[in-house]
C-alpha cells in the first residue's frame, strides 16, 4: 500500500537545529564554527546518502527480517528490559564498527569523509556516504541475527542516530558528570579532532563504557583541531567521495609482495604511503583548487540556490517516494548527483562546469519530453542549442557572470 512518508519532516528539523546552532554560537557565544563552502559540502553529502537511501533501506530492512526469521540465534522477547539491552548492545555493535572503521583501510575509506570537515557543527553529522551505511548495516545485522526484533532494532537505531546528531556541535554544554556515563559534544569532538593525543579516542556513540572498557577515552584537555590530519583541501563531491579508495588501489599497485597488496586493503591508514595523496592529487589537478579567497556575491547565491534546491528536492522525493514511478525516481537521483558535483565544481571555480551545467539542462529536457511522450522533439531541442551556444558565446557570457563578481543578470546578457 503507498503511503506518505513523514520521515520527510525530519530534513527540515534538521536545518531548523543548525540554524538555532548558528544563532547560539554566533550571538550568544560570539564566535563562528562555520563557513558557507564547509556547510554546503556537508549537506551536499548528506542530502546524496538520504537520497540514495530511499533506493536501499527497504532492502536492509528485509535483510533484517529475512536473518531474523531463519537464522536467529535466540527468540529474545519484546519486554522493556530488552529494549534497555538492545540499545546497549547496538551501541557495543556500533563501537566495533566505528573503531575498525578507523583500522582498517576499506572501510576508513568508507569513513574518512566524516572526518573531512575543519569545522563541528550540525551539518558535520551529515557527513554520512552511502559506503558507510552499507558497511555499517552488515554490523548492524548482528542484532537480528543474536534474535532482536527488526522492528524494534529499526526503532533503537533511530534513537542511536538523533542521539549522535546532538553530539556534533560546540553549541551544547558537556556537563562532567554526563562523561561519566555517555559520550557528549565534548567527547565526541575529541574524537574528531587531529590533534596527536586525540586520535583514534572515543568510538562510542551513546555510551561512554565501551572506551573506558576498551582503552580508548580520552576526555578534552587542549582545544580541538578538527579535520583530518592531512587536511585534503578540497570541495570535490567526487574526491571527497572516492580519494582514499584511489590512494588504496594506488598502494596496492605499488606494493611489492602480498604483506604490502594485503595491507594496503585491509592494514591500517598509518601504513598509507603519505607520497601517494600528492601524487594522486597532481595526476587529477585537486592540488590546484580550494583558493583561500571568499567567493563573490554571485556565486554564493548561485550555490545557495543550488543546494537548496537538491534540499527541497530530497524532501519532496522523501515524502511522496511511494506515489512515484521508476524513471521519475532514477531522474531524481540522477538529476540531484549532476547538481551536487556542480556544486563542489562551484565551489573550486571549475573550467568544466559549464559542461556540466549543459548535461543538467539536457538531463531535464529529456525527462520533461519523456513523462508528455514527445521525445521525437527532444534532437531538434538539442540541435537548436547547441548551435545557439556557438552563435550566442553562451559559455563565455555564462563564465563571465559566474565568476566576475557582478550580481546582475544583465552582464550575461551584454555583449
Amino acid at each position: 500500500m503507498k503511503e506518505l512518508n513523514y520521515a520527510a519532516l525530519f530534513i527540515p528539523l534538521f536545518f531548523l537545529f543548525v540554524w538555532l546552532e548558528r544563532l547560539c554560537i554566533s550571538h550568544a557565544m560570539k564566535k563562528k564554527n562555520a563557513v558557507l563552502e564547509s556547510s554546503v559540502s556537508n549537506i551536499s553529502i548528506g542530502v546524496a546518502e538520504r537520497l540514495i537511501n530511499l533506493f536501499t533501506g527497504i532492502l536492509f530492512y528485509n535483510l533484517f527480517h529475512y536473518i531474523y526469521h531463519h537464522f536467529a540465534i535466540y527468540s529474545i522477547p519484546s519486554s522493556w528490559w530488552v529494549w534497555v539491552l538492545l540499545l546497549l548492545t547496538a551501541d557495543l555493535v556500533w563501537y566495533w564498527y566505528h573503531r575498525l572503521g578507523h583500522r582498517i583501510n576499506l572501510f576508513w575509506a568508507a569513513h574518512i569523509v566524516h572526518h573531512q570537515s575543519e569545522n563541528f557543527n550540525f551539518t558535520a553529522a551529515a557527513r554520512i556516504t552511502t559506503f558507510q551505511a552499507f558497511i555499517r548495516y552488515g554490523f548492524w545485522a548482528a542484532l537480528p541475527l543474536i534474535g532482536f526484533h527488526p522492528d524494534m532494532v529499526i526503532s533503537i537505531l533511530l534513537v542511536h542516530g538523533i542521539y549522535s546528531f546532538f553530539t556534533h556541535t560546540e553549541a551544547i554544554p558537556s556537563p562532567k558528570w554526563m562523561e561519566y556515563v555517555f559520550i557528549t559534544p565534548s567527547l565526541h569532538g575529541v574524537h574528531h579532532a587531529s590533534n596527536k593525543k586525540y586520535l583514534d579516542k572515543n568510538f562510542g556513540d551513546v555510551f561512554v563504557f565501551w572506551d573506558k572498557i576498551f582503552g580508548t577515552f580520552q576526555q578534552e584537555e587542549e582545544k580541538p583541531v578538527y579535520g583530518l590530519t592531512h587536511p585534503l583541501n578540497s570541495y570535490s563531491f567526487l574526491w571527497q567521495h572516492f580519494h582514499y579508495f584511489m590512494e588504496i588501489g594506488e598502494a596496492f599497485r605499488r606494493g611489492k609482495n602480498t604483506r604490502e597488496k594485503w595491507d594496503a586493503l585491509f592494514g591500517g591508514p598509518e601504513k598509507m604511503d603519505q607520497d601517494i595523496r600528492p601524487y594522486l592529487e597532481t595526476r587529477f589537478m585537486q592540488h590546484k583548487v580550494r583558493s583561500t579567497q571568499a567567493l563573490h556575491e554571485s556565486l554564493r547565491i548561485y550555490l545557495i540556490l543550488q543546494i537548496l534546491s537538491c534540499v527541497v528536492l530530497l524532501t519532496l522525493t522523501t515524502f511522496y517516494f511511494d506515489f512515484l514511478g521508476i524513471t521519475s525516481k532514477v531522474f531524481i537521483l540522477f538529476l540531484t548527483l549532476l547538481t551536487l558535483i556542480n556544486c563542489g565544481a562551484l565551489m573550486e571555480q571549475r573550467k568544466w562546469i559549464f559542461y556540466l551545467e549543459i548535461a543538467r539542462l539536457h538531463a531535464f529536457l529529456l525527462f520533461l519530453f519523456h513523462i508528455n511522450d514527445q521525445l521525437d522533439i527532444y534532437p531538434v531541442m538539442a540541435i537548436s542549442m547547441i548551435l545557439a551556444q556557438y552563435i550566442l558565446q553562451v559559455k563565455k557570457r555564462y563564465y563571465r557572470w559566474l565568476y566576475s563578481g557582478r550580481t546582475s543578470l544583465r552582464n550575461f546578457f551584454n555583449p
